[in-house]
């Protein structure tokens, strides 16, 4: 089993950063691409960042890019999420999640993650 657990997670306001992390522990999720997914109040999970367990190949979703950044330190077995220039509707549970089965191209689906964190909040101020 592969644990995962966000943080970094608050209140801001529009306009404001936040880095969110998520450490891995337990069975050795190295080669795992990692994903970044949220939930808003009323609405589906949606993709927000994916990256390859190497960290060479990256995935946003379009409405996304330009703000949103993720990166990985294989070594400290943690996922980052930066966000930037955030607006209120970036408000949400924002959940890691590993793939074990790791692809060439990290997954944008949901249902290709094998393990998920509990969450973090985020929540924008206007």
């Amino acid at each position: 089993q592969v644990q995962l657990v966000e943080s970094g997670g608050g209140l801001v306001q529009a306009g404001g950063s936040l880095r969110l992390s998520c450490a891995a522990s337990g069975r050795t999720c190295s080669r795992c691409n990692m994903g970044w997914f949220r939930q808003a109040p009323g609405k589906e999970r949606e993709f927000v960042a994916a990256i390859s367990w190497r960290g060479g190949i990256t995935s946003s979703a379009d409405s996304l890019k330009g703000r949103f950044t993720i990166s990985r330190d294989n070594a400290k077995n943690t996922v980052y999420l930066q966000m930037n220039t955030l607006k209120p509707e970036d408000t949400a549970v924002y959940y890691c999640a590993a793939d074990q089965t790791s692809g060439a191209v990290p997954a944008a689906n949901s249902l290709e993650y094998d393990y998920w964190g509990h969450g973090t909040q985020v929540t924008v101020s206007s």
